[in-house]
């Protein structure tokens, strides 16, 4: 199995349909999350996927009003949807599409076609991406416009120097991921300005104090430097 950067969550009521797909799509080395509902989703850090395979028919929430939900957010209005469903009638797929779905899959479906279906989406959206970077980067309510190069808390604009913006981008551009020091050094401050790995420290602290509620998520992993944990 060749594993790839893409993460995925499978939301769908059906628990042993949630099981095969997620079984399969880790065989095509994708990360992949599974929730029985829309509302167990909501309890996810959805900003953090790249593709959500949403069923429509489920419980309270349909996967209609959990797509309109996500589409109106900031931090999630560009994730691609795929819906499942065995509502195939011309109007459930008019509606989907009209919500911004990438692509509509009636149920029976094989999981080869699930598969094709979804690599096709995502590299339609990987040439988009490269195309145009996105306008903001978000987790929750913290906000990095990539445009005017601030940083906003639950609305209010943060001041951060060119240093500090980098290095919170950097971090939460790919979360999850342990940046040891001298790989942020090397990729955020000049290569002809001596610094130390101190600097790096000194700049997290200031991070964490600038971010307030989400200083937690800038965590310090002994022995091998930093990450930003969703």
């Amino acid at each position: 199995m060749q594993k790839n950067n893409y993460r995925i969550l499978v939301v769908d009521d059906e628990q042993d349909l949630c099981e095969i797909l997620k079984f399969n799509l880790e065989t095509e080395g994708y990360e992949v999350t599974t929730a029985n509902s829309a509302e167990e989703a909501l309890g996810l850090d959805i900003a953090s996927y790249h593709l959500l395979l949403l069923d429509v028919m489920m419980g309270e929430m349909s996967g209609f009003t959990l797509a309109r939900r996500l589409k109106e957010q900031e931090a999630t209005k560009n994730i691609p949807v795929v819906f499942l469903t065995a509502r195939d009638t011309e109007n459930d797929t008019v509606t989907g599409f009209n919500l911004g779905a990438d692509d509509y899959i009636s149920k029976p479906f094989s999981i080869r076609e699930v598969l094709v279906r979804i690599r096709a989406v995502l590299r339609r959206t990987a040439e988009t991406n490269q195309a145009a970077e996105p306008a903001s980067i978000c987790y929750q309510t913290l906000v990095l416009n990539m445009d005017k190069k601030t940083v906003s808390v639950d609305g209010e604009d943060i001041p951060f120097t060119k240093t500090e913006f980098e290095l919170l981008y950097t971090l939460l551009n790919e979360r999850g991921r342990v940046f040891s020091r001298q790989e942020l050094l090397n990729r955020i401050w000049p290569s002809d300005v001596m610094v130390l790995d101190r600097t790096v420290d000194v700049n997290i602290t200031r991070l964490r104090k600038k971010i307030g509620p989400y200083a937690k998520c800038i965590v310090t992993r002994l022995g091998f430097g930093y990450y930003f944990d969703a």
